[in-house]
């Protein structure tokens, strides 16, 4: 079993920056993928980006390219989504999710472990 928990969102001015965390634990969890997803208020929950096991790999969502960056350091069983340019519209709650898998995915479905989700306000 792998628990999942994020920290690091708060309020934030349009164009600054946040990271996120997730802090893993439970048995193996340095052989999952991993992924950070947001759902905004009224909206389904959407990918953002995901990490391999081991962190060579990367994937982002459209409009995460070039201002979001997924990393994670398996020695303090830590991942984090450090976002910058932030926008009125990444307002959203912030879930970390880890899957069986080495490799990640762009589809919630595909996720067994979940946090409980921090709060991303960019406000102008």
């Amino acid at each position: 079993q792998v628990q999942v928990v994020e920290s690091g969102g708060g309020l934030v001015q349009t164009g600054g920056s946040l990271r996120l965390s997730c802090a893993g634990s439970g048995s193996d969890v340095n052989t999952h993928a991993m992924g950070w997803f947001r759902q905004a208020p009224g909206n389904k929950r959407t990918f953002v980006a995901t990490i391999s096991w081991n962190g060579d790999t990367s994937y982002y969502a459209d409009f995460a390219k070039g201002r979001f960056t997924i990393s994670r350091d398996n020695a303090k069983n830590m991942m984090y989504l450090q976002m910058s340019s932030l926008k009125s519209e990444d307002t959203a709650v912030y879930y970390c999710a880890a899957r069986r898998g080495l490799y990640g995915s762009p589809r919630d479905r595909e996720y067994e472990y979940w946090g409980q989700g921090t709060q991303v306000t960019v406000s102008s």
